[in-house]
């Protein structure tokens, strides 16, 4: 039944958007505009399209007419600042400036508008402007809250209410539509193996403190000064994740017909529906998991350009909004489609234990099939122009994962599945 409702979604998409394009950023791994919901969202029917895309027409047409202000600047630092992208500090609030005010609104529980009321702005400017006088104490704040530099505007606004938990000025109203998905948020039914039972751990926040302490030591560590293998990983785990948050972003602003809040809310159905094999990360072996996703993804009826164009979306998605499920799903969903370097991905997962059950053991053979598509020439998914850092990866994760710094691997490679193709 999930494997109909997708491809009823692949084909309207299509009919909807026109003759398929590739995105030449992605190196025509997925078709623009056929994409998100195919694997995890409803199909829209054609009204609603239709009345979205003329009013997407009609709002642009009113964008391009806004001068730019001094107010405006200010709307758009602060914005940039929480996390909230509203492209270049130019004073003109176009379509990305109010889409960037949506994410605001919706963040706080405010009414999603585009519009910042006189409390909104206010909360938004005052906010930044404290930020920016705290200095690295706001630094340093910023990075004990599960939501980094954004968690500051709730405690900001809730001292401004007088250190309740909402402010009289602008109550949090009943049933608003979040325009961001909320990190702290996990998926249901969580088998009891997950952490102990205990709460998912926030990667945001983690990254938060290692990009601090990366910083207080001048730099990456490298493979030659490398002292602390553990931190080594957590730094490269980190690095990984911005990356993949970066290409999710602008594959995301390449597929028409959607706005950052619908792909959100669309790949947050990826990790349900791979929920078996992610939990499966935590006590299988590679290639069972493998077997796993390779199956599940013969049964979406989807051609691999769409399934690989969707994961590396909400591989994005899942990143930014602290959402494991999702990035682990889409992560599974690249690897399984030949694309073997995302194997660092799951390695890096099991060995620091977000999203998974903590075991730097069995990490070791999802990072040692990455290694062996790096060696046999695939493109890294990370920061290609650091060639070192595969052999880096390598020597941190054998010394965590109790094998030393002895190079190979003990794991047959897997099969390739013969259904799918890097490319069309």
């Amino acid at each position: 039944m999930f494997s109909k409702s997708i491809s009823v979604f692949a084909i309207a998409a299509a009919m909807a958007t026109g003759p398929a394009t590739k995105a030449s950023a992605d190196a025509g791994d997925f078709v623009a505009g056929a994409l998100i919901g195919g694997v995890v969202g409803h199909a829209l029917t054609k009204e609603n399209q239709r009345k979205k895309a003329t009013t997407q027409r009609s709002t642009t047409r009113t964008y391009n007419t806004l001068p730019s202000t001094q107010e405006g600047r200010e709307i758009q630092a602060s914005l940039n600042y929480f996390g909230f992208d509203a492209g270049a500090v130019d004073g003109q609030l176009g379509r990305k400036s109010r889409n960037a005010v949506s994410n605001y609104q919706g963040y706080l529980g405010y009414p999603v508008t585009g519009v910042l009321s006189p409390f909104e702005q206010n909360l938004l400017i005052s906010s930044y402007n404290r930020a920016q006088a705290g200095g690295y104490a706001t630094t340093q704040q910023a990075a004990a809250l599960p939501d980094g530099t954004r968690g500051l505007l709730r405690v900001y606004r809730d001292e401004m209410a007088g250190g309740g938990t909402t402010s009289a000025s602008a109550p949090e109203p009943a049933g608003t539509l979040a325009a961001v998905a909320e990190p702290e948020q996990t998926a249901p039914s969580l088998p009891s193996f997950m952490n102990d039972g205990a709460p998912q751990k926030s990667l945001a926040a983690h990254c938060n403190q290692v990009s601090l302490l990366t910083n207080t030591n001048g730099g990456f560590t490298t493979e030659a000064k490398m002292t602390d293998a553990n931190f080594a990983l957590n730094e490269q785990f980190c690095l990984a994740r911005t990356y993949a948050i970066a290409e999710g972003q602008d594959l995301a602003a390449k597929v028409s017909g959607y706005t950052s809040q619908e792909i959100t809310q669309q790949c947050e159905g990826f990790g349900p529906a791979l929920q078996a094999q992610v939990d499966a990360l935590s006590y299988e072996s590679e290639d069972t998991v493998t077997r796993d996703v390779g199956a599940f993804a013969r049964s979406t009826g989807m051609s691999p350009s769409q399934l690989k164009g969707t994961a590396r979306i909400c591989l994005g998605v899942g990143y930014r909004t602290d959402n494991m499920e999702v990035a682990l799903a889409s992560a599974l969903i690249l690897y399984t489609m030949g694309e073997k370097v995302y194997g660092e991905l799951m390695g890096h997962h099991l060995a620091q234990g977000y999203g998974t059950t903590q075991d730097p053991t069995l990490a070791l053979q999802w990072y040692e099939k990455s290694w062996d598509a790096h060696n046999a020439g695939q493109k890294a998914a990370f920061a290609p122009g650091q060639p070192e850092r595969n052999a880096l990866i390598h020597k941190a994760a054998m010394q965590v994962g109790g094998a030393g710094d002895q190079a190979g691997s003990s794991v047959t490679p897997t099969a390739a599945l013969p259904s799918f193709s890097v490319s069309d």
